[in-house]
């Protein structure tokens, strides 16, 4: 079967927010308590309705299955889905900022199978299409892997507050294009 991407749309959202509950729960497990994977489901991963607004997140699919999604965006947002937006999110000048890498998510019965590489070289060509020449990220443990495999390094470790008091580890990942 072969891998396609395409861009995400407002009717994939339920199957979108589905696919996020589903990979957290099945791919964090070795990295995260139970507690903090509920508590970032709730407060923090989801969709963000701006990326689709924007045209900038993708679902990657094998046949008409939506097996993963993530994007990219040109607005300052580093990560968090629209439950976690508090404040407006203005574009970014691609001549002195980052493009950020978002909202990377694939099912856990599809991991580990390049899905998450394919979508990461979609979104970064996108961004470099756009003027982009670096890239900025907010990782979750079990991304960080993938991320330094495909040279982003790591600049900064934040431990995110979420409102139940649950702590999730984030590493603030940058890549320059060579």
């Amino acid at each position: 079967m072969p891998l396609t991407t395409r861009l995400a749309t407002f009717d994939d959202i339920p199957v979108l927010q589905q696919l996020i509950a589903l990979s957290v729960r099945g791919l964090s497990t070795d990295y995260n308590t139970p507690g903090q994977i509920e508590s970032a489901i709730k407060y923090i991963f989801g969709i963000d309705t701006q990326l689709i607004i924007d045209g900038t997140y993708y679902v990657a699919q094998m046949d008409e299955t939506i097996v993963g999604c993530g994007g990219w965006s040109k607005r300052n947002t580093l990560y968090g889905g629209d439950q976690h937006k508090t404040a407006e999110d203005p574009l970014l000048d691609p001549e002195l900022d980052a493009a950020r890498i978002r909202a990377f998510f694939v099912h856990p019965d599809w991991a580990r199978q390049g899905i998450g590489r394919h979508i990461m070289e979609v979104c970064e060509n996108a961004a470099q299409s756009n003027g982009f020449k670096s890239f900025q990220l907010g990782a979750t443990l079990p991304g960080v892997p993938l991320y330094q495999a495909m040279g982003y390094q790591p600049v900064e470790h934040i431990e995110q507050l979420m409102p139940n008091g649950e702590i999730l580890p984030i590493v603030k990942m940058y890549k320059v294009l060579q």
